[in-house]
């Protein structure tokens, strides 16, 4: 793709690749599985030449995955980008030294971690996911970055859930930073 605003082609070819799983992981859950869109050479590609292009809009200098869709999303980006890839894992899942972040859940906390040394004061850092939900690792990630010494160019994740309230819970952390949903359900 040549132009930085997503075609209704493109989504819709994105959205045709998006399966959904009822009752998963629970009663009442109506998941969004990504695995045909990542089976689809044409749309994985196409998602990850958007994304590249927003990284490269945006003056992105690194991309942070979250785990672990997000990994997926974001490596092939990273490199489409020519740009550097940093996981934000789970707590405990990286080795040596690492910036933890904690963070609310439904029911609950979570903590997520990343390699601060992989982050420096010049970068500035596209953090990508599979999906907005109700925003709390988005959030946290974003505390992360800026922990780090790093500025935040902006999120860009392949869909919004809109009715989840993430879009609002990250508002202030973003800081005047761009939110890029390519799907809003």
């Amino acid at each position: 793709m040549t132009s930085t605003s997503i075609t209704d082609a493109t989504r819709e070819l994105l959205l045709s690749r998006i399966r959904d799983v009822p009752d998963y992981p629970k009663p009442g859950v109506l998941f969004k599985d990504i695995t045909p869109l990542l089976a689809d050479p044409a749309a994985f590609t196409a998602l990850t030449d958007f994304l590249a292009e927003l990284c490269v809009r945006h003056g992105a200098t690194k991309i942070v995955g979250l785990e672990a869709r997000g990994f997926i999303l974001a490596a092939p980006v990273a490199v489409r980008a020519g740009l550097g890839f940093v996981p934000v894992r789970k707590a405990g899942k990286l080795p040596g030294a690492t910036l933890g972040q904690a963070y609310e859940l439904e029911y609950g906390t979570a903590e997520i971690e990343i390699h601060a040394e992989d982050l420096s004061a010049g970068d500035r850092v596209m953090v990508i996911d599979d999906v907005l939900a109700t925003g709390g690792t988005a959030e946290a990630s974003l505390e992360l970055v800026r922990r780090a010494g790093a500025q935040v160019a902006g999120v860009s994740v392949l869909m919004e859930l809109g009715f989840l309230s993430g879009r609002a819970r990250l508002e202030a952390g973003l800081r005047d930073a761009p939110l890029e949903a390519l799907i809003t359900l």
